[in-house]
């Protein structure tokens, strides 16, 4: 949870007053580590629930401040956006029944969350990136009204000079552009936190390392967003482009996100974290700061270290070293920020334990794990395990390549399961969460490879809108039911009532997938176009994709028949015969509005452009097709509640 109280970062004199502390504090923990002060013989874990807010059209709901006005309680907080929360547990001791009491609190706080949340019409999702989620939901208009946020937006966008700019491969591709960093609210993660004394931090945080991508790989739950299928947990990549500031340029200058897995091995302290961070990222943000560590430490007193946590929370690693206070006690811990919510929060609990196991089990075996792998195989390990979850390859220790599947059944689980009863965890929390990955792996079944299933299943014969809709409305009704995914019947169009359809935007039924033509291109290819592509209307962009007219296939025929009359064979160009200027709509378009604007125009058609930009098509076949399903539903619905009457 980042620090609301700052500055927004853009007087330079505030800054270097920032700074100040900020070195302060960093000279202070290097004296609190060198003094013994930093807690050591106890482990303590932790975690931090990320989740979505939805409508009852399965659409984000922004109402996040009125749920948390509703619940008034610490543990629940705000994110990024409104239609995010996010919930943070207290600390407990890594022994006995940890795993199931987490459990437990979990589904409490969730279901707390969930009360308020209907009481505001809306409804928890716990899923790494919502399938639903639309680029129209990301304006600013959605960001949560808090100093921070807005502060961090503007802080980012002077460093990036420009607007962002994505590109994901997976099966399909996204490329787009976005012009603030609310992208970053399409990921929601389940962070856990591993506590480590000063003397072991670093190889503790070489092995978090280490032991992030296997567990990535289990536990990936992101393989959509914007209804294309990218990466098994596309938050990585996402998360990653939506918060860097570089720009490109004519040189081959070595530069670092501000997200990232890191460059090297630690070796001798947390220490090498920070001071390479203070070393290579701009001071984002100041705050007000009111201690001063050093003449703390001279009284006995212990510091909050308040500017180092601010600065530290405006750089992203995938395990961030944090420093905190528990019970009057100063301590470090590792927060491991890669893996994603949901699928449910037994498997959420399981990836956990599976991650803690590693952890426990791989320091016990390696005094250093930097002796037994290189810094390059564990990173290449994240990215590959982000890319293809379970049927990725992973670079083991020495150096041996094996499947992902193997490598966990057949060492990782035995290994992971050895570090948590060493560790003291009773053996029916371990049975139950490491026999979890071991099912979920043994079937292949992720939260990923659910969705991925159930799309590509649903797209069969329903569109992608509905696919995506019913997707969600699936998700929550399974996460409620409590059983982890593995266990998961794969959705269907039916579970998601589309009652609500008619008052969304055009850009759930615009056709994205676009044929277009240039002005000064011939008639007959637009011929020939609309016979292969069986469409009836084109789309007339020029080099920088703005609309600049449409043609139909009825301006088409007349100028082929006029040619036919003529006998002549001059080609015509497109620009002599389109209608220049046409009738276009935003994304944001309701379609009952589209619908009533097409009928008073007498247009079958209307291009979609935003910022000037042609970015769909919508045609009244494709209000028939959804008039049409919608009586479908209300037939099904009504049979439903006839049999269930009966």
């Amino acid at each position: 949870m980042g620090e609301q109280r700052v500055d927004p970062g853009n007087d330079p004199r505030e800054l270097r007053v920032f700074m100040r502390s900020l070195l302060n504090d960093i000279q202070a923990l290097d004296k609190m580590m060198s003094a013994g002060m930093i807690e050591s013989g106890v482990r303590r874990i932790g975690a931090e629930q990320e989740l979505f807010l939805v409508d009852h059209s399965w659409r984000v709901a922004p109402v996040s401040l009125e749920v948390l006005r509703r619940l008034a309680d610490p543990p629940f907080t705000t994110e990024i956006a409104q239609f995010n929360l996010e919930i943070n547990l207290e600390p407990m001791i890594f022994r006995g029944d940890c795993l199931s009491r987490m459990e437990k609190r979990l589904n409490a706080l969730i279901a707390r969350a969930r009360r308020a949340a209907r009481t505001c019409g809306a409804e928890v999702v716990l899923t790494g990136i919502l399938p639903t989620i639309r680029k129209s939901d990301l304006e600013l208009g959605n960001m949560t009204p808090k100093p921070r946020y807005f502060a961090l937006n503007s802080a980012l966008a002077r460093l990036r000079g420009g607007p962002y700019e994505f590109r994901v491969n997976g099966t399909d591709e996204l490329i787009m552009k976005h012009d603030s960093w609310m992208l970053e609210a399409c990921c929601t993660s389940f962070q856990v936190h591993f506590q480590a004394g000063s003397d072991e931090f670093a190889n503790l945080y070489n092995v978090a390392q280490v032991a992030t991508a296997p567990v990535l790989a289990a536990a990936a739950n992101a393989p959509l967003l914007f209804g294309k299928r990218l990466w098994r947990e596309t938050r990585i990549p996402l998360f990653e482009q939506s918060i860097d500031t570089r720009q490109a340029n004519n040189h081959l200058r070595e530069r670092s996100s501000r997200v990232s897995f890191g460059q090297r091995w630690v070796k001798n302290s947390v220490m090498e974290l920070f001071e390479e961070d203070l070393a290579r990222f701009r001071v984002l943000l100041g705050a007000p700061v009111d201690e001063d560590p050093l003449a703390m430490l001279r009284e006995g007193r212990v510091p909050e270290l308040q500017a180092l946590r601010v600065y530290n929370s405006t750089v992203w690693r995938w395990n961030r070293p944090c420093y905190g206070i528990t019970d009057g006690a100063p301590g470090l811990r590792i927060e491991a920020r890669a893996f994603p919510s949901g699928p449910s929060v037994v498997d959420e609990v399981a990836n956990a334990a599976f991650f803690f196991g590693l952890m426990s089990g791989l320091v016990r075996e390696h005094v250093d794990i930097s002796d037994v792998m290189e810094f390059d195989d564990a990173k290449s390990n994240f990215y590959a395990a982000a890319r293809f979850g379970l049927d990725s390859q992973l670079t083991w220790l020495g150096g041996e390549v094996l499947p992902t599947r193997d490598l966990i059944r057949d060492r990782l689980i035995p290994l992971a399961r050895e570090g948590l009863l060493e560790s003291g965890v009773l053996t029916t929390d371990v049975d139950r969460y490491i026999g979890v990955i071991d099912e979920r792996v043994k079937s292949g079944r992720t939260g990923s490879q659910w969705q991925v299933s159930s799309f590509s299943e649903m797209r069969k014969d329903a569109t992608k809108h509905e696919a995506l809709t019913a997707l969600t409305a699936a998700t929550v009704a399974r996460q409620i039911e409590g059983k982890p995914v593995h266990q998961w019947a794969l959705a269907r169009t039916t579970e998601a009532l589309m009652s609500e359809q008619p008052h969304l935007s055009v850009e759930a039924f615009m056709t994205t997938d676009l044929f277009t033509v240039h002005e000064d291109e011939s008639v007959e290819l637009v011929a020939n176009l609309m016979d292969w592509k069986r469409v009836r209307h084109m789309p007339v962009e020029n080099e920088q994709g703005t609309l600049v007219g449409l043609i139909s296939c009825f301006e088409v025929l007349r100028q082929l028949e006029r040619n036919n009359s003529e006998g002549t064979d001059q080609s015509v160009r497109v620009g002599a015969i389109m209608i220049r200027d046409p009738l276009s709509v935003p994304p944001e378009t309701q379609t009952l509005d589209a619908i009533e604007m097409m009928r008073r125009e007498k247009v079958d058609c209307l291009p979609v452009v935003k910022d000037g930009r042609l970015v769909g098509i919508v045609t009244e076949h494709d209000f028939i097709g959804l008039a049409a399903r919608l009586l479908e539903q209300k037939r099904t619905v009504s049979e439903k509640v006839a049999s269930m009457s009966a």
